[in-house]
Formats: structure tokens, C-alpha cells, sequence
């Protein structure tokens, strides 16, 4: 009888502790509302770059919109979730885990604050860019089932994505190192099918662009959104970002505490 109302308070104590620090990065991002637009603007003006620019070279059907518009969506996501290595940089170099460390929660609360909240706002974001899209022409002819199905893969990719920058911001030694580390990886999705056809680069390149883990994603968002087949990338597009959420997030709970818990 007594056993039971005390495993019942810590659970309750972690979702607690859990939404203050989700509601703590939440208003990180609203005062820093510099970046929240920024994340937001430069895929969208990508977006209109390609498809008014450069879209008539690349196809002149004028149906590039339409190519196009996935590749955003994931760069857009990209953009969202880098931000997240800069933050959990910043609360690891400038002491706040050691304050956290002496109450009694559970200081690795903070990354998966920052995780959740980078969630949100990247939805909003994608949101965002994808209301754009209609409005320049973007033409999509998936089901209400596609819609789903899409978004849940959209989820999974920026969830495993953002706990990888997290983890990226617990190794690096300085805000601006994770700054710099995170910008690196945000250069896959020109090295995939976002923009151009595998079959248009050279042959060197083909294997690099198909067999990397945006690639399939892309395709797999791009077959559903169009109505088109995905049978041939669905199960690469999954099981990447499932690999890359696992590593990330051991990677990011050792390297927590071996930071943490050596201050």
C-alpha cells in the first residue's frame, strides 16, 4: 500500500519536471524569435528560388513544384533541428546542469526539453513552408491516408535528426562549435534527390546521393504527396531514421553523462 503511491509521485514528478523544461525551450524560442523566422524564410525563399529561377532550366513541364517541394520540406526540417546543438551547447558550457544536478530531478530532462519544443516548432515551420507551396502551385494528389502517412514520417525524421544535433551539442566544446558541426550535416539534402534526379549527376556522385539517409526519405515523401509508388524507399526511409535515433540518442545519454557527471 505504501510501495505503490510512491512509484505513482515519481512518475508523476518526471512528466512534471518533463513540461517545465519543454515550456522553458518554448520560450527560449518565442524571445528568440530572430532564428524561429530564419528557419523558416530561408526554405521558403529556396523554395521560390528554385521553382521561379532555376526550375525552368531543370524542367521546363513547369511541374518542378512539385519535384521540389519534399526536398524543402526536409531542409526546412533540418534548418528547425540544427538550432537544438547550439542550445544544448549552451546549457552544457555555461553551468545551468550543475544547478540543475543539486535539485532533486532529472537534469538530462533539459535535452529532452529542448527535443520536444525543437519538435514543435518545426511542425509549425513545416507548416509554414508548406501553405507557401500551395500558393506558388504546389499540386498534390495523395489520399487523406498519404497525408498521415507522410506526416508521421516527417515526425520520425525530425525527431531522430534533432536528437542527433542534440547530441552534437553535448560534445562540442563551445556553442559556436556546435554551430559549425551542426551547419555540416545541413549540406545532405543537396547531396540527395531534393532538387535534381540521381540520374543527372555523375556516376560517382549517383551512389553517393541514393544511398544516403535523406534520399530515400525524400522519395518516400515525395511518392506519397504525389500519389506515386513507394515500395522501392519506404523501408531504407524508416529504417534510417530509426538507426539514426537510436545511435543519437545513446550517444547523447553517454555523452550527457560523461559531462555531467564529471562537474
Amino acid at each position: 500500500m505504501i510501495v505503490k503511491p510512491v512509484h505513482n509521485a515519481k512518475k508523476t514528478s518526471l512528466a512534471v519536471t518533463q513540461s517545465v523544461f519543454i515550456g522553458r525551450s518554448l520560450r527560449h524560442s518565442l524571445r528568440n524569435a530572430d532564428a524561429m523566422v530564419m528557419a523558416i524564410l530561408l526554405p521558403v525563399l529556396l523554395m521560390l528560388l528554385f521553382t521561379y529561377v532555376f526550375g525552368g532550366a531543370i524542367d521546363s513541364s513547369g511541374d518542378y513544384v512539385n519535384y521540389v517541394v519534399p526536398g524543402i520540406i526536409l531542409l526546412c526540417a533540418g534548418f528547425g533541428s540544427s538550432s537544438v546543438a547550439v542550445d544544448v551547447a549552451q546549457d552544457m558550457t555555461n553551468g545551468i546542469i550543475d544547478r540543475f544536478r543539486t535539485m532533486p530531478i532529472r537534469s538530462i530532462s533539459v535535452i529532452t526539453g529542448h527535443v520536444v519544443a525543437s519538435l514543435a516548432r518545426n511542425l509549425l515551420a513545416t507548416g509554414v513552408v508548406l501553405a507557401v507551396a500551395l500558393l506558388v502551385g504546389f499540386k498534390p494528389t495523395g489520399g487523406l491516408a498519404d497525408w498521415i502517412f507522410a506526416v508521421g514520417l516527417i515526425v520520425l525524421f525530425i525527431l531522430a535528426f534533432t536528437w542527433l544535433f542534440a547530441a552534437i551539442g553535448m560534445v562540442a566544446g563551445s556553442p559556436a562549435a556546435a554551430g559549425s558541426y551542426g551547419f555540416a550535416l545541413l549540406f545532405l539534402p543537396y547531396l540527395s534527390s531534393a532538387f535534381v534526379k540521381t540520374d543527372t549527376m555523375p556516376e560517382w556522385l549517383q551512389w553517393i546521393a541514393s544511398n544516403q539517409p535523406i534520399t530515400p526519405v525524400i522519395e518516400s515523401i515525395r511518392g506519397l504527396l504525389m500519389g506515386a509508388s513507394i515500395r522501392e524507399f519506404i523501408g531504407w526511409a524508416i529504417g534510417w531514421c530509426l538507426l539514426i535515433l537510436l545511435v543519437s540518442l545513446l550517444w547523447g545519454m553517454w555523452s550527457f553523462r560523461r559531462r555531467a557527471g564529471r562537474r
